[in-house]
């Protein structure tokens, strides 16, 4: 399998799906929107408003995806 970063610093505001490697071992995914990709680290809101804060060196694969669908 490759895995590819279509996403990266320039996305602020951007809905990305993130592949990164977890303290635990192995490889988790993460939804939201980039809040900020600085100097090695990178924070996105997922849906229910929670800041994640990974490393960039952990990031294996991101790209964009399109905004969430309207809620009725």
């Amino acid at each position: 399998m490759r895995y590819t970063r279509d996403a990266g610093p320039g996305d602020t505001g951007v809905r990305v799906s993130l592949r990164r490697r977890l303290a635990e071992g192995g490889l988790g995914d993460l939804l939201g929107v980039v809040e900020r990709w600085v100097d090695g680290e990178v924070r996105v809101r997922d849906r229910h408003g929670v800041v994640h804060v990974v490393d960039e060196s952990d990031v294996v694969a991101a790209k964009r995806v399109p905004p969430a669908p309207e809620r009725r």
